[in-house]
């Protein structure tokens, strides 16, 4: 059995709606996918109704905005309950964060450049969660940029005059919420420093302690050198082994897939958790 437990759609950064992500992922021969899209669940329903025709395993996520000691860093949650009041009202600030953050990076570049804020909305599907790939796509098509990842290695990282930081939960109190209502919590890419700064080792005893269920070890962003380190750290602190593709459709090299979790690790993962997996 082949799981890609995380990748993204229009309901977040991704290209792919959702009922097309689960058309890609059978197409690709995968037979469970996670949809975990940034800091909403939109996506699960258009998703789930699509189980049947595509022949493909739900498994219902979300990838929170955390913070480490002011390090950025992804949680991913699984199936847990949506309607939880942390879950909920984590939702409705991050949202409410990211269109402020969004407004303002685009205020900026539009100092230099000539992109507006409705340039922007016109890459949002209705009712997407905004972020810095929506404003990649509106620069690509003013022709400031040739793609995605041009625009994420100059005019959009994190140490860009452009950039600006916004509201993140912090790691501990995000997988505190995730198994409060029901899910387990994941630690996504977690030594990928062309993203942002790598949290120290310390920091992994502290979410092991808070309830971590995993680590995302096989993983593209990940050094290949930090992979050994990972796989041992989860050993000592009794952590699963996750591998996914991160797919987002076109404009990221990522393809559905290219690293996949074990049926154990998923087995346990389900048994663990409140919502159940959704098979075809």
């Amino acid at each position: 059995m082949r799981i890609d437990p995380h990748t993204h759609t229009t309901r977040s950064d991704g290209r792919s709606t959702p009922s097309a992500l689960m058309a890609e992922a059978a197409v690709a021969g995968i037979d469970m996918i996670g949809l975990t899209d940034h800091d909403t669940v939109s996506g699960w329903e258009e998703a789930a109704n699509t189980v049947e025709t595509s022949g493909v395993a739900l498994i219902r996520g979300m990838e929170i905005s955390a913070m480490y000691h002011g390090i950025t860093l992804h949680m991913l949650g699984y199936l847990f309950d949506p309607d939880a009041p942390a879950i909920t009202e984590h939702m409705r600030q991050v949202r409410e964060s990211r269109v402020e953050r969004a407004r303002e990076m685009v205020a900026r570049l539009g100092r230099d450049f000539p992109i507006t804020w409705e340039d922007v909305t016109r890459h949002l599907e209705p009712g997407a969660t905004v972020g810095r790939p929506h404003i990649a796509d509106a620069l690509v098509e003013a022709g400031v940029v040739e793609s995605r990842a041009q625009a994420f290695d100059h005019l959009l990282k994190a140490r860009s005059p452009y950039y600006v930081w916004h509201k993140a939960a912090e790691a501990t109190e995000a997988i505190e919420w995730i198994n409060a209502a029901g899910g387990r919590a994941v630690f996504a890419h977690p030594a990928a420093p062309h993203r942002n700064r790598v949290v120290p080792l310390e920091a992994f005893e502290e979410f092991a302690e808070a309830g971590l269920f995993g680590i995302e070890i096989d993983h593209r962003d990940n050094l290949e050198a930090a992979r050994p380190e990972l796989a041992a750290l989860a050993d000592r602190l009794d952590l699963a082994r996750f591998g996914s593709s991160d797919y987002h459709g076109l404009g990221k090299p990522n393809r559905l897939g290219e690293n996949t979790t074990s049926p154990a690790v998923i087995q346990a993962l389900i048994q663990s958790c409140q919502l159940e997996v959704l098979y075809p």
